[in-house]
């Protein structure tokens, strides 16, 4: 028995030895253009500042009402807790005695200056395909911000995902380095959104589901949030996110003001509208929306439908609920009046398989993003307060099967999940 033990620790470590061989040098180098590149000019700096707001840099690296890009932020995994570093000029604590190549080589390699391999909850699986002229830009601009003294704080991760060698691995498996390369076959207004929504965007990070290990298994198809709870819904399936039906107007009115006639955003997705995609260009953004549009539709899931009595009796107080307190905003008809009040017939967001989504707006209200295209949205109030779980599901139940809407019905169990669950 004990032999075997060996044998199988012994083998345990020559994959392991073969991974850290082979993913610890695995880099791939792209030399800058010119030193004209990251120089700390006006242009560049304004060019970088812009490309920092495309990748919403700021939403990581800044803690609430904390010096901006000086860290300190939490991000938390199932793995445990990383703590975004500090990115500002300091030359102690943040990047400021870094080089350029340096910069690139985070972005592109997933390495530090030290050599340290990064955790990819710093996305540079999406960030590797940053081309190196947009990384200089980026350097530029981060040089430029302001020295914070802040010393990053250590991450809290649980063994063995807290050692250096384990993440060689997961490297081995599920990272490798490499820009955007254009599609020939397509234009530069597709080629332009594919390079933002999968490079600097990093949409994937949010919309895609995680296998086990972390890592994202299927681009674009929707994928749980389960740090934050909330349900990233696919941008492929016309049963969820999907935008192949779309008018390309109408989805650059959601991406950089956060309501259109077809929706409105809420939750993580209005604090990157907010932060990040109403400051991007209005070319850029329709480029997203040519690329977003283009994607291959996937089949959407059969509903079942319940022919369970007690349904029947959870949708009649649902039906009571919702006359009680949402039909003077969003109509007996379920139509509301968009953008202001979202319709919930044919509301996707409804519907889909994870039900996380609305069972959190009712519990906690929402609003859509303050915009320049949009600065005063309607809002929409909390019901915990005045709903308990089995009212709450019954609600949701109901918004999921009325007006053509067709979804399995929430419980008070799913419901109770979400309702301690922080905003952020």
């Amino acid at each position: 028995m004990k032999k075997k033990i060996l044998l199988s620790l012994a083998g345990l470590a020559s994959v392991i030895g073969v991974a850290v061989a082979v993913a610890w040098p695995r880099n791939d180098f792209i030399a800058s253009r010119s030193p004209a590149d990251f120089a700390p000019t006006a242009q560049n700096i304004a060019r970088g500042a812009y490309l920092a707001k495309a990748g919403d840099c700021m939403a990581c690296h800044t803690v609430r009402g904390g010096a901006e890009y000086a860290g300190g932020r939490a991000l938390e995994t199932p793995f445990g807790s990383l703590i975004a570093p500090n990115i500002t000029s300091d030359r102690d604590t943040g990047i400021g005695a870094w080089s350029a190549d340096d910069f690139w080589n985070a972005l592109h390699n997933g390495k530090s200056r030290d050599g340290r391999l990064l955790y990819p909850a710093f996305p540079y699986t999406n960030y590797t395909k940053v081309s190196r002229a947009d990384s200089d830009a980026l350097y530029a601009f981060m040089q430029s911000i302001p020295a914070q003294k802040a010393p990053n704080k250590p991450h809290s991760l649980a063994f063995p995902y807290n050692q250096q060698i384990m993440l060689a691995g997961w490297r081995l498996l599920y990272f490798k380095p490499g820009e955007y390369v254009p599609v020939g076959t397509q234009n530069a207004q597709w080629n332009r959104g594919a390079y933002l929504v999968e490079g600097l965007g990093h949409c994937a990070a949010c919309h895609s589901t995680r296998n086990s290990f972390g890592a994202s298994e299927d681009g674009l198809s929707g994928g749980l949030i389960p740090t934050i709870g909330w349900y990233a819904p696919s941008l492929t399936s016309d049963a969820e996110a999907g935008l192949g039906s779309w008018e390309v107007p109408h989805i650059v009115d959601l991406l950089k003001t956060g309501v259109s006639p077809r929706a409105t955003v809420f939750g993580p997705m209005a604090e990157v509208v907010q932060r990040s995609l109403q400051h991007m260009e209005t070319g850029d953004v329709t480029a997203m929306a040519v690329y977003l549009k283009s994607l291959p539709a996937t089949p959407a899931p059969a509903v079942e439908v319940s022919t369970d009595p007690r349904v029947a009796e959870v949708l009649a107080q649902g039906k009571k609920l919702y006359e009680a307190n949402c039909i003077e905003c969003h109509g007996a008809d379920g139509k509301g009046l968009p953008p202001h009040y979202p319709p919930l017939d044919g509301n996707r967001a409804l519907t889909m398989k994870e039900a996380v989504n609305p069972i959190r707006i009712v519990l906690n209200g929402g609003f859509a993003p303050s915009t320049g295209g949009n600065p005063r949205p309607y809002g929409m109030p909390p019901y915990s307060h005045v709903m308990d779980d089995y009212e709450v599901a019954a609600v949701v139940s109901y918004l999921r099967n009325s007006w053509g809407n067709k979804a399995p019905p929430v419980t008070a169990s799913e419901v109770n999940r979400y309702r301690g669950v922080p905003l952020d």
